[in-house]
């Protein structure tokens, strides 16, 4: 028995002291502020959205703005922006987006049983805020990723409590505002899950046909923001992203080629997903890799593909960090989150623009690793080992919950 690690794990599962929790509040509380002081829209994108909201309710068509991606339901979410004070909206995304962070990591926690006041919980949240680059630019950008940052640990958290018609309506309305989470949807197909995937699915189009209907421009997404994403988006927004198609092209390799290469790096991807379903077990951890896996398949192929996507699957894989055999506990997991700690100079990536060079390295690495682990089955030969620390009641409450889920 390996006593200096239970030990470690033990003091991790303990309640954190106050005064950490007391500096993760300030942490969070003067990221919201400084972000309000500096930018009186609530950041970058999330004007955009807003200035499609008002466009509409000026009677004009949002997608005329080629920036805003977005579907049509996320014209209506956004009209309460519109009509409020700039004075409130300034700090009131900020903190929207960080409560957004810090609700999708407590679904996280209690997926794999993490109580929201240990050490683990609150130090891990800690370090997300503070040595993960991506966290702050979402903060900053007031970008609605945070939304799909929450919905899709909620959904996975449903889903591992049997409850999966409830995680396809989550996942439906998050991508009703934004179809980021599309790719989860997937998860229901592998699960044959009917019920959900048509909630999944049917929530977003209702949603989004009845809003285009209210629209001047009712097929404006089609006709314009699709066209757009498929160009590839213009020269200013292609210095950002981090899909290996659009970092190759800027390396120099044909267009062509560099979307093949990623296209076939997303088909790896999605086999991986499916590898990892095929051999999950009772545990949320199957779950958990599977959806992430689909996730960063989209992520490897799709335009755009930002660094602060990262944020939807990275708390999921921290959180079951605790666990044998888990992604997180790979050394290729930390060393692909080096490129993202902050206050560090990479020679010749200083500039914001080449920030996606970085960025695409942290992708492919966390790809390849959860791939690896999802083929090769990660710890599974630890999980014996770790089952036999289970107490026998709970070792058979939890086949019993593993056979109540199979029978749903």
């Amino acid at each position: 028995m390996n006593t200096g690690r239970t030990a470690v794990i033990g003091w991790l599962s303990r309640s954190a002291e106050w005064q950490v929790r007391w500096v993760l509040g300030l942490v969070l509380v003067a990221g919201v502020v400084r972000v309000g002081l500096a930018a009186p829209g609530g950041g970058m994108d999330n004007a955009i959205v807003v200035r499609a909201a008002e466009a509409w309710l000026a009677g004009r068509s949002p997608y005329a703005d080629r920036h805003f991606l977005y579907l049509p339901g996320a014209v209506l979410a956004a009209v309460p922006q519109a009509l409020l004070p700039a004075d409130v909206v300034r700090y009131l995304v900020p903190a929207g987006v960080s409560a957004g962070l810090v609700a999708g990591w407590a679904c996280a926690l209690r997926i794999h049983g993490v109580a929201w006041r240990s050490r683990f919980a609150v130090y891990g949240l800690l370090g997300l805020a503070l040595g993960f680059a991506p966290f702050g630019h979402l903060v900053q950008l007031g970008n609605w990723t945070a939304g799909s940052a929450a919905a899709l640990p909620f959904a996975l958290l449903l889903v591992c409590r049997g409850r999966w018609v409830a995680a396809g309506l989550v996942l439906g309305a998050a991508v009703a505002v934004k179809p980021l989470l599309a790719p989860v949807v997937l998860l229901f197909v592998l699960a044959r899950r009917w019920r959900a995937l048509g909630a999944a699915v049917g929530v977003p189009a209702v949603v989004s046909a009845a809003a285009a209907l209210l629209m001047p421009d009712p097929a404006g997404f089609f006709t314009r923001t699709l066209p757009f994403l498929l160009r590839g988006e213009d020269s200013f927004v292609r210095l950002y992203e981090a899909s290996p198609s659009a970092v190759l092209a800027r390396l120099g390799v044909p267009q062509t080629g560099a979307t093949l290469l990623a296209g076939c790096a997303a088909l790896a991807g999605l086999w991986c997903a499916w590898r990892r379903w095929e051999r999950r077990d009772a545990e949320p951890a199957g779950v958990v890799d599977c959806a992430v896996m689909l996730m960063l398949s989209a992520f490897l192929v799709s335009r755009p593909s930002y660094d602060h996507y990262l944020l939807v699957v990275l708390p999921l894989l921290l959180a079951g960090a605790s666990a044998p055999g888990s992604v997180a506990r790979s050394p290729w997991f930390w060393v692909a989150l080096v490129p993202q700690v902050p206050g560090f100079g990479w020679p010749g990536l200083e500039p914001g623009t080449r920030r996606a060079f970085k960025d695409a390295v942290t992708l492919c690495l966390l790809a390849a690793t959860a791939g690896w682990a999802g083929v090769t089955g990660g710890g599974a030969g630890e999980r014996g080992a770790r089952d036999e620390t289970v107490p026998p009641g709970r070792r058979a409450a939890r086949e019993r919950a593993g056979e109540a889920a199979g029978a749903r």
